[in-house]
């Protein structure tokens, strides 16, 4: 690779970078506002085992607080999505683009359904993948990309199909054996692998050895997720 594709792979990189952390920063000021909206509550039996839910019908449920206090960093995030990637065989590209139309990279927003963070997990789905902590990156990352590693088995590498069953669940796709016929459902279909496509095209990944040099930018190679 000359020099010119270096410095043209590094600027690609780092603008993706500041586009996600620009987003989490905006969103993350906003958080306050949105999670008034819905709140999420947690109950630990005796025995350790974790529920969670939106709609609590026992005083034993307690409101969850956000752990963090600081918005995730494009880095941050990046590391994440390269770890949950390769452990899933994803491609980083469609968790990214997934993230994007989710929760457009807001780290803390809850939805009317429950549903939190980057990945916008409902609790069942988070219990269902064994994450404890939904405020975290690490896990909520991990966890999204297990569910749709998940979603993609079973609809044997349909990405459309896969996608349709995140945005409606697995049911609803079974129910009509292709993307259900709901506007929001097909809308959400084109807009992830419209996102998905372009973020094949420029993304950049920092290494999972590289803690601290910036500089030293390499393509990442993970395997394809699917058949869009």
């Amino acid at each position: 690779m000359n020099l010119r594709k270096t410095r043209q792979a590094g600027k690609r990189n780092l603008t993706l970078r500041l586009l996600i952390g620009l987003a989490a920063t905006v969103m993350f000021t906003s958080a306050p506002s949105v999670l008034a909206e819905t709140s999420l509550y947690e109950y630990v039996t005796p025995s350790g085992v974790v529920h969670l839910t939106n709609v609590p019908n026992d005083p034993k449920f307690q409101v969850v607080q956000p752990t963090g206090t600081r918005m995730v960093s494009g880095l941050e995030l990046e590391r994440a999505v390269a770890r949950a990637a390769k452990r899933h065989h994803l491609h980083p590209a469609l968790l990214f683009a997934v993230m994007k139309a989710e929760s457009s990279f807001n780290p803390v927003v809850v939805s009317k359904a429950g549903a939190v963070g980057l990945m916008q997990l409902v609790p069942e789905t988070a219990m269902r993948h064994g994450v404890r902590n939904l405020y975290d990156t690490n896990e909520n990352v991990a966890g999204g990309a297990r569910h749709l590693r998940y979603l993609l088995d079973r609809f044997h590498g349909n990405t459309r199909l896969a996608l349709a069953a995140y945005n409606a669940g697995e049911r609803k796709v079974d129910r009509y054996r292709k993307i259900p016929p709901y506007k929001e459902t097909r809308e959400y279909v084109q807009k992830v692998l419209s996102y998905y496509r372009d973020y094949r095209k420029e993304l950049w990944m920092v290494p999972l050895d590289q803690h601290e040099d910036e500089g030293n930018i390499r393509r990442s190679v993970f395997s394809e997720a699917g058949r869009e």
